[in-house]
């Protein structure tokens, strides 16, 4: 008989998950049971600021009342269908969330990864339908230092050996150039056979990574020279965590997107995560008719993929960013928490850098990348109250929910100066 999880505890929860599970992650040693706002508690009952927001998921904060009731009233009626008939929720959908980012037409999948294959699977049926390149000749460039996800395909773009050892043979038709280096980038447009070039805003997973400031609108620029798609993986940048609804867009139509960081509205842009403020796996993958209207029937789908419980949810999701200013209130309390941290910075040798956009930020551990030192600092702030993770070794990624006050981002940093400041490698 199956013991009900209910009635165990941490180490017994672990040591399932430890036994049972395949061992693809590498966890704090904290066993979650519940969420509301910027907090979750573990199954004893320890609060704790939630500073990874599931990777920039739940952007909206833990279990929004509004999008939980979107999540109850879609479920009592209508879940799934397939794409095999039309439903009453993908349409309304489709109109409002192209409406909201600016674009044509969107087509709908469930995870990043998924939306990521999706755009270049489009990207290249572009470059065959439209361009005219060759049939198999296409090629897509990505920036070295990228996290895509995990797929077969797209670790195929990765430069990390924890990503690519013994996964091999990789997928062709892939260029890696350095990211932020626009000499590079411009080289290897020269290719004719180029179909598009795939780049985040921000790269997260490498320790948030923030390009100079004209990279992506040059890189934009350089790509409609060369009649290249320009591929935004906003998946983890996007829905108002670096302070804009978007980290690139342009001068397009969208809902508060004209603003942003950089003019260079993307050709295909990818959207994942917090678009359903993490209650469900909702991602899309949008672009203009000369782009999108290239897919016909059978060639693309997925059965979960725009299901009448995603549409509802990510609609509601989307209407908290807008309608509660989180893009605003990110941007606001990123310039703080980044004053804060370096005015941490001044005390200690410990920290190095400071870096990042909205309420997207790291810092970075005076270490070497394969040291226990971030590792430990997490521990220590999980112990105080906050929950963190490390990225390559040496970094602390440091991204809450949007829905944190002031009072609260200045208790969190608080906590970290206090065990940073008392911490001995």
């Amino acid at each position: 008989m199956v013991q009900e999880a209910t009635h165990l505890g941490a180490a017994e929860l672990m040591e399932l998950e430890d036994k049972y599970g395949a061992h693809n992650y590498h966890p704090l040693p904290v066993v979650l049971s519940r969420g509301e706002g910027v907090f979750v508690w573990d199954v004893d009952g320890k609060r704790y600021y939630d500073f990874l927001s599931a990777y920039s998921a739940v952007n909206q904060g833990h279990c929004h009342p509004r999008i939980i009731d979107a999540l109850k009233n879609q479920a009592e009626k209508l879940t799934l269908t397939s794409r095999a008939f039309y439903n009453d929720q993908l349409g309304p959908y489709e109109k409002f969330v192209t409406s909201y980012f600016g674009y044509d037409r969107v087509l709908p999948m469930n995870t990043g990864v998924e939306a990521v294959e999706t755009a270049m699977k489009l990207c290249k049926k572009w470059g065959y339908k439209v361009k005219g390149i060759a049939e198999q000749n296409a090629k897509i460039i990505f920036a070295a230092g990228n996290f895509h996800g995990r797929t077969q395909a797209i670790i195929s773009a990765s430069v990390d050996p924890g990503a690519t050892t013994h996964f091999g043979p990789y997928l062709p038709g892939i260029e890696i150039v350095p990211y932020n280096d626009l000499k590079s980038l411009a080289t290897a447009l020269e290719d004719p056979n180029v179909a598009g070039f795939l780049v985040e805003p921000i790269q997260g997973e490498a320790g948030v990574y923030v390009p100079d400031e004209n990279y992506l609108p040059e890189a934009r620029r350089l790509c409609k020279a060369a009649n290249v798609l320009f591929i935004a993986d906003e998946v983890q940048t996007g829905i108002a965590r670096t302070g804009k609804l978007l980290a690139t867009c342009g001068n397009c139509d969208c809902a508060k997107s004209c603003e942003n960081h950089y003019e260079s509205r993307p050709d295909i842009l990818i959207l994942g995560k917090a678009m359903s403020g993490g209650v469900f796996p909702v991602s899309a993958v949008l672009a203009d008719d000369e782009i999108m209207m290239t897919i016909k029937p059978g060639e693309h789908g997925s059965t979960f993929g725009g299901n009448p419980l995603a549409c509802a949810v990510a609609i509601e999701a989307l209407k908290v960013v807008e309608d509660e200013g989180l893009a605003e209130n990110a941007m606001y309390l990123g310039k703080l928490f980044r004053e804060r941290m370096r005015w941490m910075m001044e005390k200690t040798s410990l920290v190095t850098l400071v870096r990042g956009k909205g309420l997207l930020n790291a810092i970075v551990i005076d270490d070497e990348e394969d040291s226990h030192t971030a590792w430990d600092i997490c521990l220590k702030l999980a112990e105080n109250g906050l929950l963190a993770k490390p990225t390559h070794g040496n970094i602390i990624r440091f991204a809450p929910p949007l829905v944190m006050t002031e009072e609260q981002l200045h208790e969190c940093c608080d906590i970290i100066e206090r065990v940073v400041l008392a911490f001995n490698k």
